[in-house]
């Protein structure tokens, strides 16, 4: 006997509202979370020393969301919808708020230094961010009709433009005029407020459905997903891609991968039914999803970096300069979203978007160390315009193709699809931005004395002096050779030690090093031996001999005087004239020391005069080869993500053209998929 599916519940017009209402909060919440910190980031780093940590503290977040993404859609269908989205809303406030702690001097060496407790804190944020939006587009589609959906659809759209507006310009103001601690303790208020509206005022929601959490599928994801991320994280920085290291990562995630597609093959609740995956909308949707949000983070992720370090501008100044794309990003998101409601034809705006998003990486690549902002804003005005379509439509498209039954397994997974693209894209791009910095730098920046650049020990506070024109750079440098001359002066004073290390420094020129270990001190000798044998060989010939002497310009005046002294009587012999030859040239040679003294005295001078201006000459270099180095390194990146946007506009050309179902209820359970997949859906008429 087949069992009837429950009626479809029904809600009031005011039930609607509050929800929709209470849903944008939430989804404003996640998605502020995101990106309210970019503008921070270079701040971040620069005060707790981790640059090359920088794409972790994305990374982690988005793993973290990302692997619980499909694990709260089976859990809302298990316990219902209110309640894990309240669970998911605390936990993610608790993450929050251990964000703004990380780093603090009470923690001390806590789990390594506060970058790392950034990090971890992060991925407890995300834990709970996850079932943020996935809960609050099933509740979508849960209470509205499918055309419906599509129509508010775009306006979430909307909602994540506006927080990619709002969220780096409060990011910035409150790094800027508070500390960028405040970046994450400014999701507590609104937290509370989405925690209020969703107990107090949000129906209960309560269809909960049968089954079991895929305890083994969730443990697969998770060792699949972590050693993958860390390959890409690590390889060609950390270990060579071709290492023991970097091998064997992706060898365990492959492994892992197939473990997972054979336990869920054979799991009655898989947390990704696999047969979903012959629905050709869910699969390819899924895919171009995935491929297109990698290189969606391959560009908001670096753009107020790239903005604070080389541009010069402030933290606040960058978050409004993200203005252009996020404005072309929600334009487009809600002209495709209600454009789609009234139509149902969604794949133009997929594939037009596909060519704008090219066509503005493009663009990008055009940008330079003294790209002015208006240049720039047409650029990210142009990505923005190719994003926004992507933002919704798959997850539209998604809902309308798979049974009802499974719609909150689909769109939790199909979040999960382009989430993982997302935290694959944060790895993927951090670890081309290093290598790129480790290639670059040194093409651009001169050699400075006792510094080293590269891409493990950059300078965040030389970078973003060296964006905003401010003279710590030459600072540093002027401190730099100010060492190495004090080394110099000791190594002609004869320190053994200082000699040593001035002979294993490989950027001192070979004539300073040879003056500096002994070789003033043998020039001077050689050059008084040399005028204490002129003088004794002159004076021996008598007269004639003080006269020659006294008529060279090479005589120094202080010899000259002292022969003048010397009585004609003295000179009139040979014996007398060879005993005061003699005593001439001894005391010339007695007078070493001294000449040594005097002749280094000179060297010095002439040495700190050299350094000086050297150092302002480094300055100028640095300061321009930093912005000049960090350009190319963005730009190559970019180069980088133009071909993920290709692939995935090749992706979307395969999208399946379905109909999108109107006037009829969303169910919130139905029939089960069979086993040989879903019943095929009517395609779209053209």
């Amino acid at each position: 006997m087949t069992a009837t599916p429950p009626t479809p519940a029904s809600f009031t017009a005011p039930e609607k509202k509050i929800t929709l209402i209470g849903l944008m909060v939430v989804f404003l919440l996640a998605a502020l979370s995101q990106n309210i910190v970019g503008t921070a980031m270079p701040r971040i780093v620069e005060e707790l020393n981790g640059f090359s940590l920088y794409a972790w503290v994305t990374t982690s977040y988005l793993l973290a969301s990302t692997v619980m993404v499909p694990i709260y859609g089976k859990l809302s269908d298990l316990y219902g919808r209110k309640p894990i989205l309240v669970f998911g809303v605390i936990v993610f406030l608790i993450g929050s708020a251990l964000c703004g702690l990380a780093g603090e001097p009470w923690l001390g060496n806590f789990l390594g230094g506060g970058m790392n407790q950034l990090i971890a804190a992060r991925a407890v944020a995300g834990f709970g961010a996850a079932a943020l939006i996935t809960i609050a587009f099933t509740i979508l589609g849960d209470m509205f009709e499918p055309a419906e959906r599509a129509r508010f659809g775009g306006l979430f759209g909307a909602m994540f433009g506006l927080s990619t507006v709002i969220g780096p310009v409060i990011g910035g103001f409150l790094t800027d005029n508070l500390s960028w601690r405040w970046t994450f303790y400014a999701n507590l208020p609104l937290g509370l407020l989405a925690l209020f509206m969703i107990i107090a005022k949000m129906p209960s929601l309560s269809h909960r459905q049968g089954g079991k959490v895929d305890v083994l599928g969730t443990l697969f994801i998770l060792t699949t997903t972590i050693p993958l991320l860390l390959a890409l994280t690590w390889g060609g920085v950390t270990y060579p891609w071709t290492g023991g290291v970097i091998l064997g990562l992706l060898a365990a995630s492959l492994a892992s991968l197939v473990a997972f597609l054979v336990v869920e093959s054979r799991t009655k609740d898989a947390i990704i039914p696999l047969n979903l995956f012959r629905v050709p909308i869910y699969s390819v949707g899924n895919l171009a999803g995935f491929i297109l949000n990698i290189a969606f983070f391959g560009v908001i992720m670096f753009l107020p970096l790239y903005m604070q370090l080389v541009l010069g501008v402030s933290p606040t100044k960058s978050g409004t300069s993200m203005l252009p794309l996020m404005g072309g990003l929600i334009l487009t998101s809600i002209v495709a979203g209600n454009v789609v409601a009234r139509t149902g034809k969604y794949k133009p705006w997929m594939l037009a978007g596909g060519v704008i998003l090219i066509f503005g990486l493009w663009s990008l690549t055009g940008i330079t160390a003294h790209t002015t902002l208006p240049d720039l804003y047409w650029r990210m005005f142009l990505v923005g315009l190719g994003l926004g379509p992507t933002q919704s439509l798959f997850t539209i498209a998604i809902q309308s193709g798979v049974p009802q039954a499974q719609l909150a397994t689909a769109t939790s997974s199909s979040q999960f699809f382009r989430q993982i693209g997302g935290t694959i894209g944060a790895a993927v791009f951090g670890t081309l931005l290093m290598n790129n910095l480790a290639t670059e730098m040194p093409r651009h920046l001169p050699q400075v004395p006792g510094a080293q650049m590269n891409a493990k020990s950059i300078d965040m506070k030389a970078l973003r002096t060296a964006g905003t024109g401010s003279d710590t750079t030459g600072q540093k440098i002027q401190a730099a050779l100010d060492a190495q001359y004090a080394q110099i002066e000791q190594a002609l004073n004869g320190d053994a030690a200082a000699q040593a290390a001035i002979r294993a420094n490989a950027q001192l020129p070979a004539e300073l090093k040879a003056l500096a270990t002994g070789g003033l001190k043998a020039q001077v000798h050689r050059t008084l031996s040399a005028q204490a044998d002129a003088v004794r060989r002159a004076l021996s010939a008598g007269e004639a001999g003080r006269n020659t002497l006294l008529a060279s310009a090479e005589t120094p005046d202080a010899l000259k005087t002292r022969l003048r002294a010397i009585p004609a009587q003295a000179l009139a012999t040979p014996q007398s004239s060879a005993a005061v030859a003699g005593q001439f040239a001894q005391g010339l040679l007695a007078q070493e020391a001294a000449a040594y003294d005097q002749a280094k005295t000179q060297a010095l001078a002439g040495l700190k005069t050299k350094f000086d201006e050297q150092a302002t000459t480094l300055a100028a270099q640095v300061s321009s080869g930093m912005k000049e180095g960090f350009t190319a390194s963005v730009v190559r990146m970019y180069r980088d993500a133009i071909w993920f946007a290709v692939a995935g506009l090749i992706v979307m050309l395969f999208v399946p053209v379905i109909a999108i179902r109107t006037g009829q209820k969303s169910a919130p359970t139905a029939a089960p998929v069979p086993a040989d997949g879903p019943e095929p859906v009517t395609p779209a008429r053209s």
